[in-house]
């Protein structure tokens, strides 16, 4: 498979450079403004690049299954749908319904959905009605899909985070057995790495940067979702507990809903886009770019070890599960009250405090 990995890093570098150009010509480029202080128009194909080289390489070298056509088609879709949002703006509404259809289409079509929580409340595994699965998943892969979206602030930051939690389960899918998940795991963190090396500049400089886009964050969302849902509640593929997936998508998770319920505690829409996720906070308190980056990453990181780790030594499902909210309950407050916590340590160690300002 030495070939497949060589190829999906190839074919993904030569899509971004050739779509850096046709976004160009079309206009689907990000400019700068309020809440966006990068400079010049940045062509919006990341996402684009990356599922364009993973979709020739599965067809080219992993079997031809209805799954692997489900999951490629749902992806075009929202591949689709994120383009047009990123040139024209459109109702978060309209890709709520989107988003919606497709994890529909991925239960009634391909059978995946989250049915199974396990043993989350004691002795008992908490089996779904068909109904309430239906829910549950649909609620789900919206969750996910807008979580990783909402990550996408910094250079580096998705596709980092992406990495981290799609290389992740593909360890854990190795060791399992599972060659075929594993490898699927391997290539797309492959086809990543081209963009990350473009976004952050390396090693062409700022001239052929590129942003995934909301085209890219939500495929990357529903792949990771589509992984989690494979790795816990197939038989035929099951590598983990479902509580583990709470872990393994932490950083993106507990940022989406912090943030969220901020915005309607203060009367305004979730989805109302502004400066005040975890990357925006980290810079304000004088970190760089690079340096939120590598801290965000390395938490990610952390909790996925402290979640696989705990699912291997047999932890029971419910401490976990305890666990993951009291770390949420201490994050929420923590970023709450980040500045006066600051602020408070500082003064205990006798800092001076500077005045922060956001890039």
């Amino acid at each position: 498979m030495f070939t497949g990995y060589c190829f999906i890093f190839i074919s993904s570098l030569i899509f971004l450079f050739v779509m850096r150009v046709i976004a160009k010509v079309v206009g689907l480029v990000d400019k700068p403004n309020d809440r966006k202080h990068h400079k010049g128009a940045i062509p919006l194909v990341g996402g684009i690049s990356i599922f364009a080289a993973i979709s020739v390489t599965f067809l080219s070298f992993l079997p031809h299954t209805r799954d692997l056509y489900l999951y490629l088609s749902c992806a075009l879709v929202l591949i689709i749908l994120g383009a047009f949002d990123d040139r024209l703006d459109i109702s978060f509404k309209i890709r709520l319904i989107v988003q919606a259809a497709i994890s529909i289409a991925m239960i009634v079509i391909g059978g995946h959905s989250l049915h199974n929580l396990g043993f989350l409340m004691g002795s008992e595994t908490i089996h779904l009605s068909v109904f309430t699965s239906y829910i549950i998943t649909v609620i789900g892969v919206i969750g996910a899909i807008n979580a990783f979206n909402m990550v996408d602030g910094i250079d580096g930051l998705l596709g980092g985070l992406a990495a981290v939690t799609i290389g992740s389960m593909g360890v854990v899918f190795y060791l399992s057995g599972n060659t075929y998940l594993s490898t699927v795991c391997g290539l797309i963190v492959v086809a990543i790495i081209p963009y990350i090396m473009l976004n952050l500049g390396i090693p062409f400089g700022s001239k052929a940067k590129v942003f995934m886009g909301d085209a890219g964050s939500m495929f990357i969302g529903f792949t990771v979702v589509w992984l989690l849902i494979k790795a816990t509640q197939d038989p035929a593929s099951y590598a983990f507990k479902p509580v583990t997936a709470l872990w393994l998508i932490a950083i993106p998770l507990m940022d989406m809903a912090t943030i969220m319920i901020r915005r309607v505690r203060k009367g305004q829409s979730p989805f109302k886009p502004d400066r005040e996720h975890l990357h925006h906070i980290f810079q304000r308190l004088g970190l760089s770019s690079r340096q939120t980056l590598l801290t965000i990453c390395s938490m990610a990181l952390v909790c996925s070890v402290i979640g696989l780790w705990s699912d291997y030594i047999g932890i029971a499902e419910s401490t976990m599960f305890v666990a993951f909210l009291v770390m949420f309950v201490c994050y929420f407050t923590a970023i709450s009250h980040i500045f006066r916590i600051v602020t408070f340590v500082r003064n205990i160690l006798g800092i001076k405090t500077h005045k922060s300002r956001s890039r």
